[in-house]
């Protein structure tokens, strides 16, 4: 019997409040209003279906390790509600409808499939050696708000770049955070990170400072395409949020780095979208 329940918990489901949103920003940008509603309905279905495909193999790639961690137990695959078999054939039909979704959009996506797809392949397998690894998730997620520009424009263009680079950073460097509970145990397993690397603490440090480049890199969007205040608005909001999450975690308590801190992060892609969108309707 197909466990739904199962293969949502497997593909952290709710976490793809941080792709989707900044997708339906890009569309916005790149259409400077409101996109066909079909090209996002493909969007969603394209980034949702490599999103879940992307988790799927990063939780196969690190079962042994996940099996050693008490607070990741309630994992499907760790816990055996998922089989190995099952993740492994979940992760063909996201593909699937991932290809198929992006088939419906311009011919420019399809082809540059396989170079967006690329960070998502090689991410879980980082980590075995560079501490860069979380540069790597970064990219891999700024690749939603990147294809929706592709979708949209058929190009890619500068404020693009931007947005993409602000995006990467601004999750990669919470994933850091989130890393950076485990530095004992990624040394005693050989695995890299920035934490690994420089201790808990200086990666602490190091996130702080890639968010700050990650504001002023949405900050400098707006300039270059003449937004107006309910942008900034969206802008200050994500820049609140960032600094009071900075604020709950320390090198030495990592106790609020839960699933809620996680999820916290949402706020920044769903002000960014919702303060974007307003802009574009009533001051353009």
């Amino acid at each position: 019997m197909l466990n739904i329940k199962a293969h949502a918990n497997n593909v952290a489901l709710s976490h793809t409040i941080f792709a989707l949103p900044f997708a339906y920003m890009s569309a916005f940008l790149a259409a400077e209003g409101l996109p066909p509603w079909d090209k996002l309905l493909w969007i969603t279905l394209a980034i949702v279906g490599a999103r879940s495909a992307a988790l799927a193999l990063d939780n196969l790639a690190d079962l042994k390790y996940d099996r050693q961690q008490e607070r990741l137990a309630y994992r499907a695959l760790v816990s055996g509600k998922l089989s190995v078999k099952a993740a492994k054939i979940s992760i063909i039909i996201y593909l699937a409808v991932c290809v198929v979704a992006v088939w419906q959009l311009p011919a420019i996506c399809l082809k540059l499939l396989p170079l967006a797809a690329l960070p998502f392949i090689i991410y879980p397998y980082t980590k075995r050696f560079t501490c860069l690894c979380h540069f790597c998730l970064g990219l891999a997620i700024a690749m939603a708000p990147g294809g929706a520009w592709v979708a949209i424009r058929e190009s890619i263009d500068a404020p693009q770049v931007l947005l993409c680079v602000a995006v990467a950073l601004w999750i990669g460097m919470f994933d850091a955070v989130y890393g950076a509970q485990d530095e004992a145990f990624d040394k005693s397993q050989g695995l890299h990170s920035l934490a690994t690397a420089f201790t808990a603490k200086g990666a602490l440090r190091i996130a702080k400072f890639f968010h700050g480049v990650s504001i002023l890199c949405f900050f400098a969007l707006g300039l270059v395409l003449n937004l107006h205040s309910f942008y900034f608005v969206g802008v200050g909001v994500a820049a609140g949020t960032l600094v009071y999450q900075h604020q709950i975690v320390s090198a030495d308590d990592f106790s609020r780095v839960t699933q809620s801190y996680f999820l916290r992060n949402g706020i920044v892609s769903v002000a960014m979208c919702i303060f974007t969108g307003l802009d574009l309707w009533l001051c353009s």
